[in-house]
């Protein structure tokens, strides 16, 4: 069984290639899927409708091309329309407010509000990452219950290069555990899929060739449960990760966050600090479209 795909969003595919299951395809691939606000809300706008048609199971995250994604599309230049286009998802407002203000409504609302919000879908999700995941890219990975990686597949958390603490999902030291977290927030390094499997991040490393034949398997296995059994089970590991401090760790992730946008933005007249990416040699990868 295979469904036509939905062409009603610009930058995403939707499809049910079985029964239970629908695939979400990030469909970018020109820009190396950076993320645009277009494409996060009309990515918000597919998962809602996996999630609200009672016929789905479980959800399938994939993208097109050889990345599966550059990160936040840095060369946006319609950002603030996304909020004209499209239903916001939180209560925040005031986008196109100066400073800080304006900055910390928008990351609240796009960024921390959105991915929040695919964490928590009742539904299973899964993740079928290959090539290069970075910095933003984490975002809508690490919001899924199970990540399935291809063999070619790396990643990378990269803000502290930017001059920028962490992420506006803070979820490193939930996903790579403390030491690690540490690490590959203060070196930028890339790491690998099977490095990732190492330290639980990952589910299961694959052949690239086998990645959405697996992650399309996998899916069928878990649709075969009960919905409502399945929605229980990931509201209970759901709530013991927030047992353990997982909400009040996003917090103060996203205000330590909006504090070095607002140092950058007072000492270099930017939110993102260029003397350290100067000193690297390097742009950030979200930038380089």
């Amino acid at each position: 069984m295979t469904e036509t795909r939905s062409t009603q969003w610009e930058t995403i595919l939707y499809e049910v290639p079985a029964p239970k299951v629908a695939r979400i395809i990030v469909n970018r691939p020109e820009k190396r899927n950076a993320q645009s606000y277009k494409m996060l809300y009309e990515l918000n706008e597919a998962f809602d409708k996996a999630a609200q048609d009672d016929s789905i199971s479980v959800i399938v995250l994939a993208a097109a091309g050889r990345d599966f994604s550059s990160g936040h599309d840095l060369r946006d230049t319609e950002r603030l329309q996304a909020f004209v286009d499209f239903d916001t998802v939180g209560t925040w407002c005031g986008f196109g407010c100066e400073g800080a203000e304006g900055r910390m409504a928008i990351e609240e609302e796009v960024y921390l509000g959105l991915s929040e919000r695919w964490r928590n879908i009742a539904k299973p999700t899964i993740a079928a990452v290959q090539g290069r995941c970075i910095g933003g890219g984490m975002q809508i990975v690490w919001p899924c219950d199970l990540i399935i990686a291809a063999d070619d597949a790396s990643f990378r958390v990269n803000p502290v290069e930017m001059g920028v603490a962490c992420a506006e999902f803070f979820h490193e030291p939930f996903e790579l555990g403390i030491r690690k977290a540490k690490e590959l927030l203060f070196t930028a390094d890339f790491f690998s899929a099977e490095e990732a499997r190492q330290v639980g991040m990952v589910n299961r490393v694959v052949p690239a060739g086998e990645l959405q034949d697996y992650t399309l398997a996998l899916a069928e296995r878990i649709a075969q449960m009960q919905l409502f059994a399945l929605k229980l089970a990931k509201s209970a590991v759901n709530a013991a990760q927030d047992r353990m401090g997982r909400k009040d760790s996003l917090q103060i992730g996203f205000a330590y966050h909006q504090l070095s946008h607002s140092h950058n933005q007072e000492i270099f007249g930017i939110p993102a600090d260029p003397t350290f990416m100067k000193a690297w040699g390097r742009v950030p990868a979200e930038s380089k479209q």
